[in-house]
């Protein structure tokens, strides 16, 4: 029981982190506009960590990959400390094991993505139809319409309507699915043995 509400509050505050500092990368590889309360929001409370390491790990061709390489670092730690409260036994496989946590890591904000972009694609259809106007809208704009152009591009409207959110959400599920899912049950497949 101790063990149980020990994980979730692992999960709980180093998850939400972890996921607060890859919507701050996504909003920037995006585009989106800086002048916003989420941009603010995840500033806030992000820069603390964020502004030190930048100082140390460069951007490149203008993304902050500090902040990318600090969720990682996050999830990471979250997985492994989830594991050793579990009771896992490392033992001399060590780096192996560390580099299966690190790419199970790495699984894991590919599907924290792949959510983000299902949330601003659901969403944005429906602030589209019900306040097109919305303050969201410029925000959720650039994380969907990349997405949806896709889409767009190759079929029409059906009596007005754009159906191009129903096939980005089908493909966002088949991505959790199919590659997602097989690659998280791989790693965690290799972990077994430190068990």
């Amino acid at each position: 029981m101790l063990t149980q509400a020990l994980i979730f509050v692992l999960e709980t505050f180093f998850g939400l982190f972890a996921l607060c500092l890859l919507l701050r990368f996504f909003l920037q590889l995006m585009r989106a506009p800086a002048r916003n309360p989420l941009s603010y929001f995840l500033g806030a409370l992000t820069d603390f960590i964020v502004v030190p390491v930048r100082r140390t790990v460069p951007g490149v061709g203008g993304l902050d990959l500090s902040t990318l390489i600090l969720s990682w670092l996050c999830e990471f730690v979250l997985i492994a400390l989830v594991r050793w409260v579990q009771g896992a036994d490392f033992g001399p496989a060590v780096g192996t094991v560390l580099v299966v946590l690190g790419l199970l890591a790495a699984v894991r904000l590919v599907r924290w993505l792949i959510y983000v972009v299902m949330v601003a694609v659901i969403a944005q259809a429906l602030l589209t139809w019900v306040s097109p106007y919305s303050p969201a809208m410029p925000v959720l704009n650039s994380l969907a319409r990349p997405f949806l152009r896709i889409f767009q591009r190759r079929i029409p409207p059906i009596g007005n309507v754009d159906l191009s959110p129903l096939f980005v959400l089908v493909v966002c599920q088949l991505l959790l699915i199919l590659v997602v899912a097989w690659l998280e049950g791989a790693l965690i497949a290799a972990l077994r043995p430190s068990f």
